[in-house]
């Protein structure tokens, strides 16, 4: 309830600092995790400094690529580990980013200066010995896969540096999903339409994604997901140029990697981007998340 208030006091406020709920610090680091890491340190075209970590290949596996990771909008990259820490057992390298003013990162988020954030990230992996001669992939998930399009619309130079990407419980259209979420609740459900009207809605991954021509896209999208909903996910792949993939999963809002078998799709999908087409029979897949 709190959080919905909040939203709705940033709506009437009109700007985009209510697609951005960052928390400062890192309560733990990949290595509780059991992982390698090292701490990564970026500047931004306006001078802002950024946080990120770096996860090299696990000793022993041959490297197959590399992924920049871009999280969503709440907490910060301790937050998301679970989206990429298994890429490294797997053969890939991963750059997990934190946008300005989340983690340790400096300055404080908002439209269009967290497009310069990304922009830094993929300067960084160019100028990297460690990724030369290697598939690049970005993966975005939720709001971090909606800036990833916008910013890549508008980039071509840098779109064209990718093998794919992969984007996860991403929103189509933000004004969409701000209704939605104010249509949850009794309190904010009578104002969902006249507020989410004052979301910045120009930007949404949906207006972007025609221009990503010839990129690759994996798109998954779960049926449960009750933040980003099974018709906005639709939306974003219908706007998708081919070669385009919409993987249905199961499962809570950004939880997808959670389940080996999701983890399975991307990494056979990254064998062969243009030529994937899914896994169609969720009938075969478990309707909610096994335990740990």
């Amino acid at each position: 309830m709190k959080r919905l208030l909040l939203l709705a006091a940033l709506l009437l406020s009109g700007c985009s600092g209510l697609l951005f709920f960052p928390e400062p610090g890192l309560p733990i680091t990949p290595k509780e995790a059991g992982l390698e890491y090292r701490d990564v340190q970026l500047t931004a075209a306006d001078g802002t400094r950024l946080h990120g970590w770096w996860l090299p290949v696990k000793a022993g596996v041959p490297v197959k690529g590399t992924v920049l990771h871009l999280h969503g909008n709440g907490g910060n990259l301790a937050w998301h580990l679970a989206g990429s820490y298994w890429l490294p057992e797997q053969g890939y390298q991963v750059l997990m980013l934190d946008y300005r003013g989340y983690g340790v990162s400096a300055g404080e988020p908002s439209l269009p200066a967290v497009y310069a954030d990304i922009d830094a990230a993929l300067r960084w992996l160019q100028q990297s010995a460690e990724v030369q001669g290697k598939p690049l992939v970005l993966l975005g998930q939720s709001l971090g896969g909606a800036l990833a399009v916008h910013y890549l619309a508008e980039h071509p130079q840098q779109r064209g540096q990718l093998q794919a990407l992969v984007l996860d419980s991403v929103p189509a259209s933000y004004r969409q999903v701000a209704q939605h979420v104010l249509g949850t609740a009794w309190l904010t459900w009578p104002l969902q339409v006249p507020l989410s009207w004052l979301v910045p809605e120009a930007e949404s991954a949906q207006y972007a994604m025609p221009k990503l021509d010839g990129l690759p896209v994996l798109i998954f999208q779960s049926i449960d997901d009750q933040v980003v909903p099974l018709a906005n996910g639709i939306s974003l792949y219908q706007a998708a140029p081919p070669p385009r993939v919409l993987q249905l999963t199961r499962g809570a809002h950004v939880e997808t990697f959670n389940v080996p078998v999701w983890r399975e799709v991307m990494l056979t999908y990254l064998q062969d981007p243009a030529g994937f087409s899914g896994l169609r029979r969720l009938a075969e897949v478990p309707a909610s998340i096994p335990p740990p």
